[in-house]
């Protein structure tokens, strides 16, 4: 009996023994997957971190094409601007030159009108002012600088000066009727408007 008993407890022990080695087996092959799933969380989760970047990066893209957009717009706005104001100042760099001349015209046409008369004398001079007038005229034309000499039109506001205005059944109402002082213009810009009478 104490023999039995002495060797039901080996028994025991060599039974105990096998289980401890499975306890650790399991153990290990839950530690293992515990950190298979662990690194496979952190391959994952890094995914909506680079897609937040690469949505970041795409609106930087646009944010920077939109900007080189603007900016060759406004370039060419600029050039185009520029282009204009060229233009500009090459169309009507004569305008003040062409104000300080035109009193000289003035001038001439009144010495004519005062010249008028059929005394010999006179006749010359008359032809020689005509003919300086004529052609300070035809240089004006080269320069793109026009008379405005509306007798006998209706009043343009824009290109006529109303000094005054008189009753004629004649003809119809706001007809200029006479011309005081011829208007200019310069590439179409008028310079100088003309002084007219106007019929009421």
């Amino acid at each position: 009996m104490a023999e039995q008993d002495s060797k039901q407890p080996e028994n025991n022990t060599q039974e105990d023994q096998p289980n401890t080695p499975e306890v650790e087996l399991e153990t290990a092959e839950e530690i293992a997957a515990a950190e298979a799933a662990a690194e496979a969380a952190e391959q994952i989760a890094p995914e909506p971190a680079e897609d937040d970047e690469v949505a970041q990066l795409h609106e930087e893209l646009a944010a920077a094409k939109d900007a080189v957009l603007r900016a060759q717009a406004e370039v060419q706005n600029a050039k185009r601007r520029a282009e204009q104001d060229i233009e500009k100042a090459r169309k009507f760099a004569l305008e003040r030159f062409a104000g300080d001349l035109l009193p000289v015209a003035d001038n001439l046409e009144r010495a004519l009108e005062s010249a008028s008369g059929d005394d010999e004398v006179i006749k010359p001079i008359a032809e020689g002012v005509e003919l300086t007038l004529k052609s300070l005229i035809d240089v004006l034309g080269k320069q793109n600088i026009e008379v405005v000499d509306p007798n006998g039109e209706p009043f343009d506001p824009n290109l006529h000066q109303a000094m005054s205005m008189i009753e004629n059944p004649e003809v119809e109402p706001n007809t200029v009727i006479a011309v005081m002082q011829k208007g200019y213009t310069l590439n179409g810009r008028l310079i100088r408007p003309a002084m007219v009478m106007v019929s009421k």
